[in-house]
């Protein structure tokens, strides 16, 4: 039988859906209206891109995940950003600094960014270090609640030397001074633009999905709603237009005259749009090896896989988020939680985890680990294993004072039962995923309600949206996350107490667990200026091994990359640090 579980987001969604393509359907009938059309053959002038997760905004700083910094990504860049091998390549930055041409400060405590001369928005206005500087202001303001701002925690001020070179001194010695400004956190975004909306009505700015940016596209239209036939599946997207940016330096090299880009539908469906020739690129392929296998076989398209930084965990929750505070604030710092403080709990929890099945789930795009930190290898820690043993949960349980009283098969401790509610993105594989873990922690007595959520709702960045995995209204949650560059200062920071996140930060803090050990801030302290490499490896594993000893998480696998792509389409060259889109200037097809 299917395990039980509350859904977020769902019934309406598609109710509406429904409506929405039965009117389109009569419009076909009654007026003649073109209905959607499935080929396997390509325009050659246009590329076709698939997210099943539709993007809800195109401010890479308002990016609630990859899937928006995808789309963001073919408007804006960033000064520059790491290929797959850590290195860097200038895209805004006239040149990458270093310590041999004087942009980086001896002392550590300052880069200097050259720009490239010549640049211009899509709209025709000049790009200049004033747009870099106000990328800053805005990215820092509390008030906009930016999901970028972990990369800038270092930096103590940005100048604007003069319209073509930009300062950014740091709090202290930074070894990570190549962090502000670089991938997909480091998009710079236009003044002329956005400067009113560098405030809290950050969220309704018309520029969130009309972008002027200085990428190879730009954006020709934005549908909120389309279909896309996938075989027999008929799938309701939004549909996105883009067209070669007339201002782009290299305009002449693009290969197409047209990218669209639609979103919508489940990775299944994703899959079989590339096996079918519909599409020529599907993101984020989270399906089963036969699925993967199916489209390989059938001649059309291809499977891309790669490694990064990615771990799918089970992040546990330090707040209560069942109490509120006097203003209303719920999961707040004031209140630890009941239940998962006790790290017997807490271990009993990690003890009952079964990695090896959550990474069969996955097929050959997840691994089972037992670290947090997995890239680069010079980071990843030795010292750290896993182990599922049921027994062994049941003994920290009991130590830990939680005992089946009335023989109901759940635990319980002066009068409280042991249930935990344990929340997720709705996804075929993390609904699987979710289903075994109710069943094994039931078996040790614990009571597991499973609640989905809408994907775009979950893992967004909106302060008002209780839903997220950032105001964490559960006890359990999982998704995957990891470091946004081969540097990953501004991804552990997200467990130090400061990080915490919070009504007062309007939840931009990245510590979303609102974990706070004091053992670990040290070691962060430390790690933010040590120049030493092995030194400081040997701090970010530290960190590591602190938060799995402690059971501060629980992570289930190293997640790759999987995408899906035409055989014909050439120039892909992903890189983990970045969004796939990053060098979709180069993406063409073979003749």
């Amino acid at each position: 039988m299917r395990a039980s579980r509350s859904r977020e987001g769902v019934s309406l969604a598609r109710i509406n859906a429904m409506c929405r393509l039965f009117l389109l359907i009569v419009a076909a009938l009654v007026v003649g209206l073109p209905q959607p059309a499935q080929t396997t053959e390509p325009d050659g002038d246009t590329l076709r891109l698939l997210l099943w997760q539709a993007p809800s905004t195109l401010n890479p700083h308002q990016a609630p995940g990859i899937k928006d910094q995808t789309a963001s990504r073919i408007v804006y860049e960033p000064l520059a950003s790491f290929d797959a091998e850590g290195r860097l390549v200038p895209f805004l930055a006239a040149e990458i600094p270093s310590l041999e041409n004087g942009q980086v400060a001896p002392d550590g405590r300052s880069v200097t960014w050259k720009l490239r001369p010549g640049i211009k928005w899509s709209d025709g206005v000049p790009f200049t270090a004033k747009d870099v500087l106000f990328t800053y202001q805005y990215i820092v303001n509390e008030d906009v609640g930016s999901s970028s701002a972990g990369s800038y925690k270092s930096v103590a001020k940005v100048e604007a030397l003069d319209n073509l070179t930009i300062k950014v001194t740091f709090k202290d010695v930074n070894p990570a001074w190549s962090l502000p400004f670089v991938g997909v956190q480091g998009m710079v975004i236009p003044e002329h633009v956005f400067g009113q909306y560098n405030n809290k009505d950050a969220a309704s700015a018309p520029a969130n999905l009309a972008p002027v940016g200085t990428g190879p596209y730009r954006l020709k239209e934005f549908r909120t709603e389309d279909v896309l036939l996938i075989g027999e599946d008929v799938v309701n997207t939004v549909k996105i237009i883009f067209e070669p940016n007339p201002e782009y330096r290299d305009r002449d090299s693009l290969a197409f005259k047209q990218v669209t880009l639609q979103g919508g539908g489940d990775a299944r469906t994703a899959a079989n749009a590339v096996s079918e020739g519909i599409v020529d690129y599907a993101w984020n392929l989270q399906v089963g090896e036969a699925d993967l296998r199916r489209l390989e076989t059938k001649g059309v398209g291809r499977v891309d896989l790669y490694w990064g930084s990615y771990v799918e965990r089970i992040m546990l929750n330090f707040t209560d988020p069942r109490r509120e505070t006097a203003d209303g604030e719920r999961a707040s710092v004031e209140f630890p939680h009941p239940i998962l403080t006790d790290r017997r709990v807490r271990q009993a929890l990690a003890a009952a985890v079964d990695r090896r099945k959550a990474a069969e789930l996955h097929g050959r795009s997840g691994r089972a680990t037992a670290n947090l930190l997995v890239a680069p290898a010079a980071f990843a820690s030795p010292n750290t294993k896993w182990e599922f043993n049921l027994d062994k949960a049941r003994a920290l349980l009991d130590e830990a004072g939680w005992r089946d009283t009335d023989s109901d098969g759940v635990r319980d401790r002066d009068g409280v039962p042991l249930a935990l509610v344990f929340q997720t993105s709705i996804n075929p594989v993390r609904e699987a995923t979710q289903d075994f873990i109710k069943a094994d922690f039931g078996s040790i007595g614990v009571r597991v309600e499973n609640k989905l959520i809408d994907s775009s709702i979950f893992l967004g960045s909106s302060p008002d949206n209780t839903n997220t995995r950032r105001h964490f209204y559960a006890d359990l949650e999982e998704f995957a996350y990891g470091n946004k560059g081969p540097d990953p200062g501004s991804y552990m920071i997200g467990w130090t107490c400061a990080e915490a996140a919070q009504k007062k930060n309007n939840w931009s803090g990245t510590n979303w667990a609102r974990y706070c050990n004091p053992e670990y801030d040290a070691l962060f302290q430390a790690s933010a200026t040590e120049v030493d490499p092995e030194k400081r490896s040997a701090l970010f594993m530290a960190m590591n091994d602190l938060l799995i000893a402690d059971a501060a998480v629980i992570p289930l696998l190293e997640w790759a990359y999987t995408s899906g792509l035409r055989n014909d389409i050439a120039g892909y060259d992903p890189t983990p640090w970045d969004a796939e889109t990053w060098d979709i200037a180069k993406w063409h097809r073979k003749k």
